[in-house]
């Protein structure tokens, strides 16, 4: 195993001293290049001695003249100077070069007897005369160019299976539990490679779990609904032969209750394991919304509980599409759920609106509310708040609700309501604005 940490480390050190190391030959071989153009022409000091003896003999014109016709064969500028007439002869460029800390762009500078110097240096510029700054460029660029690549490779080394990961865990999260970190990252020996078959392992463990909690709890229910309605039935019986009738309603009571429980169990995994193939059709939610209402008017009257209904003017004619069945379902659990937490005398607030291409249900009860720190758990199956809202059921109706409305695309959020109770608001994309 070789850790990441090492890796990444190695990797940045290696390329920077990669950089240094080859943009450091690179500018060498360059100068080299041009004080071996001048210094590799033969004869330059016999050139110079020759030019020593023109200048002693027949003047300093005829040496320069010398120098300037042998410097065109050579394609080389050649001075000959002596020692102590100073440098100001040379061009401001050569002064600069010969008084620079940078030895290699100095230009070729031959010693010879008597105090004089012979200066040389191109002609042109080329092989043999190249611009300072030019190497600064070749060095920074050949720099710049080394060390992105080197990050390019290690951004990508650690970001792309991480980012496989995050995209297998979000097609997880969707719904595919059979999807898995391939193993080509898992087989990694490194942090990357332990972390992907940890998640491999820890995916399969939690779905086997869900899995079999999924198919006990159907098979619970399933195997409940014979045995309930014969009970149902003899219950009946028994009632129709005088048995005393304040123990027959009672023992009827519980079996609907039990059966209702079944009912709601065997909804919420139908809906689970259809998702988004159920049938859809046009729905008008201010439609639905009062049909719900109507159907728990009685229960509503039982309860001494008012509920009123507010809907924008823009709202009465839009549409959305989905199951007409399941999403009354969803409307009222949350409906029954505020009925059942609201105090007796007090109202249930519905209010349906259409926001930027969605359409907004929300249902608010005017009872003791839920605390803050419980609101992301209510629609958990089997949660029930029952340090801040007591009343009978299950926590399903609320679980139930949530997929409903997620199978529809759409959106469910509780919240504080304005009265102090909670308020459930159902998001529904919408599908026709007539």
């Amino acid at each position: 195993m070789f850790p990441l940490f090492w890796r990444i480390f190695l990797a940045i050190w290696l390329a920077m001293a990669v950089t240094v190391v080859a943009s450091n030959l690179a500018t060498r071989v360059l100068l080299d290049r041009e004080r071996q153009a001048i210094e590799r022409q033969v004869g330059l000091r016999d050139l110079a001695l020759e030019a020593i003896q023109i200048r002693q003999q027949q003047g300093r014109s005829e040496a320069w003249r010398f120098l300037r016709s042998q410097g065109k064969q050579l394609d080389l500028h050649l001075i000959l100077m002596e020692q102590e007439e100073g440098r100001q002869r040379l061009p401001r460029p050569v002064r600069e070069r010969m008084e620079s800390g940078w030895y290699p762009q100095k230009p070729a500078v031959i010693e010879l007897e008597a105090g004089y110097q012979l200066i040389a240096w191109p002609r042109m510029h080329g092989e043999g005369w190249l611009d300072p700054r030019f190497f600064r460029f070749i060095e920074l660029g050949l720099a710049f160019v080394l060390i992105t690549l080197a990050c390019w490779l290690i951004a990508r080394f650690v970001s792309r299976p991480l980012r496989h990961m995050e995209q297998t865990a979000q097609r997880i999260a969707g719904g595919d539990t059979d999807l898995r970190v391939s193993e080509t990252i898992a087989g990694r020996r490194d942090e990357v490679g332990q972390l992907a078959s940890a998640f491999n392992a820890m995916t399969k463990q939690l779905c086997s779990l869900l899995d079999r909690q999924k198919h006990l709890l159907r098979d619970i229910s399933h195997d409940l609904r014979t045995p309930l309605t014969r009970q149902r039935i003899a219950i009946e019986l028994a009632s129709d032969s005088g048995a005393d009738e304040q123990l027959i309603a009672s023992i009827l009571r519980q079996n609907e209750r039990l059966e209702a429980m079944t009912a709601q169990i065997l909804t919420l995994y139908r809906v689970a394991e259809q998702g988004a193939d159920i049938e859809r059709q046009s729905v008008r939610p201010v439609k639905l919304m009062n049909q719900v209402m109507g159907d728990a008017a009685d229960y509503a009257e039982h309860q001494r509980v008012d509920c009123t209904m507010t809907a924008s003017d823009d709202v009465a004619n839009l549409s959305v599409l989905g199951d007409p069945g399941l999403l009354h379902r969803a409307l009222d659990n949350i409906l029954q759920n505020a009925l059942d937490h609201n105090p007796p005398g007090h109202r249930v607030h519905v209010g349906v609106e259409a926001v930027d291409g969605w359409v907004h249900i929300s249902i608010e009860d005017e009872g003791a509310g839920v605390a803050d720190e419980l609101l992301p758990h209510l629609f958990e199956p089997f949660f029930r708040a029952d340090k801040s809202r007591g009343g009978q059921g299950w926590g399903l109706g609320l679980a139930i609700a949530r997929d409903i409305v997620a199978a529809h695309d759409g959106r469910i959020n509780a919240a504080g309501g304005a009265s102090g109770g909670l308020r459930v608001t159902v998001e529904l994309p919408v599908f026709i604005r007539n």
